[in-house]
């Protein structure tokens, strides 16, 4: 059976070093894995979307509505933006960070509010929580990455060394230290 992984964002959060450290964990595992990039306006902060798709055997790298198991989203805005994707009994983890997109930045609309409670009043089974501070904790706001996976690893049954080998493979020595932090920091939040 074929398990689909969104992650979304905004440029510059680190959405497709998480999905390079989720799809090489699958690869380890021996499962068919496949990615898609699937870029906005990435480099000026509009919304990127990754598909990591593992399985027996995959034969696409796309997700269609309704046939995300997880969506991992690194703000608010984005989470709203992807819940018809969610499968009916998907899970749905959010960093509560808010990131203006560019009409709101350039004045042209404003941020949505009450974006949490809307999600939840669709029903969906979301976990949300502040990744941005943990990862501030953990020694810089770019890892909220590493905070995300930490919380998604839960929902695997894979040993930590599993998920710290590929992050050790894919984060230059220089950061491991922290972004093995941060990965504990989304993991064992309450």
């Amino acid at each position: 059976m074929t398990k689909n992984i969104m992650i979304v964002g905004v440029g510059g959060q680190g959405t497709l070093l998480a999905s390079k450290i989720i799809g090489k964990l699958f690869v380890a595992k021996g499962f068919d894995v496949k990615v898609s990039e699937v870029h906005g306006m990435s480099q000026r902060g509009g919304s990127v979307v990754t598909y990591v798709r593992f399985g027996d055997r995959v034969y696409s790298p796309m997700i269609d509505k309704g046939e995300a198991d997880y969506i991992l989203s690194f703000e608010l805005l984005e989470a709203a933006r992807w819940t018809e994707y969610l499968k009916k009994d998907g899970i749905l983890i959010t960093n509560t960070q808010k990131t203006n997109p560019m009409p709101v930045i350039i004045g042209a609309a404003s941020y949505p509010e009450n974006i949490e409670e809307k999600i939840k009043g669709l029903g969906l089974n979301l976990d949300a929580f502040d990744a941005l501070s943990l990862a501030e904790a953990a020694g810089s706001a770019k890892a909220v990455n590493l905070v995300l996976l930490g919380r998604l690893s839960r929902h695997f049954d894979y040993a930590d060394e599993d998920w710290l080998a590929v992050i050790r493979e894919c984060v230059p020595e220089k950061f491991i230290d922290m972004n093995i932090k941060a990965f504990y920091a989304g993991k064992e939040v309450k």
